[in-house]
């Protein structure tokens, strides 16, 4: 008699190669860390100065900023395309 192997295995073993082959330098990065390492690498004023949002001029902090970047796709790709530029392409060997 012929027994049937469950797929589950082989599709979560694609899925984790697929996973961990990622292209993508934001895998896995949520936009609380993005934002903290921004800010621990240039600060409100020349954060404020790079990307001009008023997030990050008028009474900056990480929680009001995370609330208007998850409202503001624009802002949220300027963001994100600041930390690629800087940060994540430096980590890279």
């Amino acid at each position: 008699m012929f027994i049937k192997k469950p797929q589950t295995s082989i599709k979560f073993a694609v899925s984790f190669y697929k996973r961990k082959m990622s292209n993508d330098p934001l895998h896995g990065l949520t936009l609380e860390q993005i934002l903290t390492a921004l800010h621990e690498k240039y600060g409100w004023e020349e954060l404020a100065n790079r990307i001009r949002i008023n997030c990050f001029h008028e009474n900056p902090s990480i929680s009001s900023s995370l609330k208007f970047l998850r409202k503001t796709p624009w802002a949220r790709k300027k963001v994100e395309d600041l930390y690629i530029y800087k940060i994540a392409k430096k980590k890279q060997p």
